[in-house]
């Protein structure tokens, strides 16, 4: 059995929908039920600077550390899942083993988070795996808006009719993939995957935002009307221009996705 913490966000919500492996944590404990933990805990932008300056540290450091308080045994098996944000600027596709400069409070938190657990897991000989999503997509993201998700929220715009804002005219490329196939790949790695490291979850294919958003609203006939806009400058600071990741790893493990991500935009579009 896993024991799951942050089950009612969007992945870990549809993980467990998926499978029926885990024990949900609540949200106010932090002991686990078993000796197998997938941790989704986190924020999920680099805006909190702005209303709840501490809101990143205390929910992806602070609460990390009550959990792994409860994780002294060598028996437990941490499965920590990060973040694409954490390689900030990099080379191209991003690897694992590749330098890491994130910028931005959810982002600089994620990592340190990352480092705090390799530390923690290193002194008490406890067994870890660190898995860094790309951009996923699905319907039920309940927190996707302008700052979290944004190619998930212009897609729901798309669907109201609404019009949406693209930065750079949808120029910029991310790593994407539907949020069915991100816990399979989630799945096999805990299941799999080799212990004390690192793994990229993603397609590892890059794909213009503009291409994505034109592609749902021509599918699904939508009367938006997109237009291009610059970037906010704060914007400009804390998010990269392109990204996607090397999957070697996963790829190594047998991971091939089930949807492509055509597919996963028409499911998406229902």
């Amino acid at each position: 059995m896993i024991s799951l913490y942050g089950g009612s966000g969007f992945v870990g919500g549809e993980f467990q929908r998926m499978y029926d492996s885990c024990i949900q944590i609540p949200h106010d404990q932090r002991e686990p039920k078993s000796n197998k933990i997938l941790y989704f805990i986190s924020t999920v932008d680099n805006y909190n600077v702005y209303d709840n300056i501490t809101l990143d540290v205390d929910t992806n450091l602070h609460v990390l550390c009550q959990v792994l308080d409860y994780c002294r045994s060598k028996d437990i098996e941490f499965n920590f899942i990060s973040s694409w944000f954490v390689y900030g600027n990099t080379s191209l596709p991003a690897k694992e083993n590749g330098l890491c400069n994130p910028t931005g409070f959810y982002s600089i938190t994620k990592k340190c988070a990352e480092d705090l657990l390799i530390s923690f897991c290193n002194t008490y000989g406890v067994k870890y795996r660190i898995l860094r999503l790309c951009n996923v997509l699905g319907l039920e993201d309940r927190k996707a808006s302008r700052k979290k998700n944004a190619i998930m929220w212009m897609i729901n715009q798309l669907k109201l009719n609404k019009d949406i804002n693209l930065y750079n005219n949808g120029s910029p490329y991310r790593d994407v993939m539907y949020v069915k196939d991100v816990c399979r790949a989630i799945k096999l790695v805990i299941d799999t995957g080799e212990l004390n490291t690192i793994y990229n979850i993603g397609s590892g294919y890059p794909t213009q935002v503009g291409e994505i958003i034109n592609f749902v609203k021509d599918y699904i006939s939508s009367k938006s009307q997109i237009n291009t806009i610059e970037p906010p400058e704060f914007h400009k600071n804390v998010q990269v221009q392109d990204f996607w990741m090397d999957v070697g790893k996963i790829e190594s493990l047998g991971f091939v996705p089930e949807f492509t991500l055509e597919e996963g935009l028409k499911n998406i579009c229902q």
